[in-house]
């Protein structure tokens, strides 16, 4: 593993009326050990379509490097997260006009104006640091080593491995290891 290059986890969000972090500087997700509900069902089927007639739930990115939550479809409602990182994947859940239910990867649920999401699809690693991989498969030779909270682009996904790319590096991980996709779910 000499010489494969370390990505590791920068701000992503602060609780309303609390001081941002520094997004230069490293953060430490301390309570990591539960999945979301999302990624612990066997099969991705969709509930029912949303408003929009997409399918719900779904996943997405954060357009804007800050994006309020709120605590209900408006504005008149008050703010309980600020997300400081464009990209980070969320699931829609529920749809108001303009506004849409999220759950991020901690399972926190809010609401979020659709303007600052994208359909964009995207991944943030979870658990432990892991090991991209040149191609789908256990022995295939490292790529880099990804640290809790890198987010990236997820490319596709069939069968267990998902091809993605983060900080110029592309390669595959197993979908268990990354928060942003369901299970058994084809992204081409």
């Amino acid at each position: 593993m000499a010489g494969l290059a370390a990505l590791g986890a920068w701000g992503a969000r602060a609780p309303a009326g609390e001081p941002a972090t520094d997004p230069r500087a490293p953060v430490v997700f301390l309570a990591q050990a539960d999945e979301t509900e999302a990624q612990e069902t066997e099969e991705f089927t969709p509930e029912r379509p949303g408003r929009t007639g997409l399918p719900l739930p779904r996943f997405v990115s954060l357009r804007n490097d800050e994006v309020n939550m709120r605590a209900g479809p408006g504005v008149r409602y008050p703010i309980e997260w600020v997300y400081r990182r464009r990209g980070l994947p969320v699931e829609i859940i529920d749809e108001f006009g303009n506004w849409r239910r999220i759950r991020d990867w901690e399972g926190d649920l809010g609401w979020v104006h659709s303007s600052m999401l994208s359909g964009r699809r995207t991944f943030r690693v979870t658990g432990q640091p892991r090991i991209l991989r040149r191609e789908p498969g256990e022995n295939a030779p490292a790529v880099a080593k990804l640290m809790p909270g890198v987010v990236g682009q997820l490319e596709s996904c069939n069968g267990s491995w998902c091809r993605l790319s983060a900080d110029g590096y592309e390669g595959w991980l197993q979908r268990e290891e990354f928060y942003g996709v369901y299970p058994r779910e084809t992204v081409e």
